[in-house]
């Protein structure tokens, strides 16, 4: 009789321990899914809406960037679309994508691949070709433009599309932005760690 009170004692701990792992589960999802979902911006404004741009004025690679951002916005896939499959961080590789479907691809320094998966790499790719301006310049970003960003950053060491600039104001668009496919409005000049921009 004791050994089956002590059994079932045992049995009872197990499924405590597992309905309690069931529910740290639970939690952490719906913490992971929140992180994915959420709504904030990371620096200045996040815009929920394309926004409306001059396209008259944009050249023929300009307008082939935003109407392909404006696809992705619209219509976004998972990071794994953007990196060939791969799963990793994946802002660098959402420029890389866009600009190649956009008919401006840029060539991996390290393997010739259209797709620069880092920033540190995106960044020697744009001094090797001689379009790299580093910040503090009196550079006046342009749509197409892609911006880099350093540890110091509100969005860490990452990379983004510049879709317009109106005064000191900058609307970008980046992959791997809370998760997802963001586009956010912000003063340039408050944002620290920018490290500069690869000229379109």
């Amino acid at each position: 009789m004791t050994q089956q009170r002590g059994s079932r004692s045992r049995r009872w701990v197990a499924l405590a321990l597992v309905v309690l792992g069931v529910v740290a589960a639970g939690i952490a999802g719906g913490l992971w899914w929140q992180d994915r979902t959420d709504h904030r911006a990371i620096a200045g404004e996040r815009l929920t809406e394309f926004p409306a741009l001059d396209r008259s004025a944009l050249d023929a690679a300009q307008a082939g960037i935003v109407a392909v951002a404006e696809r992705e916005f619209a219509d976004p896939g998972a990071g794994t679309k953007y990196a060939e499959g791969a799963e990793e961080a994946w802002c660098a590789d959402f420029v890389s994508w866009v600009l190649r479907e956009a008919g401006v691809p840029l060539a991996n320094p390290n393997s010739g691949s259209w797709r620069i998966p880092g920033v540190y790499t995106l960044q020697e790719y744009y001094e090797s070709i001689g379009r790299f301006v580093p910040s503090g310049s009196n550079y006046r970003p342009r749509t197409g433009d892609v911006l880099l960003y350093g540890e110091p950053s509100p969005f860490g060491q990452h990379t983004n599309i510049v879709l317009r600039v109106e005064g000191g104001q900058v609307t970008t668009i980046g992959g791997n932005e809370y998760g997802a496919v963001r586009i956010h409005r912000f003063v340039l000049g408050d944002i620290t760690g920018v490290v500069g921009f690869g000229r379109l």
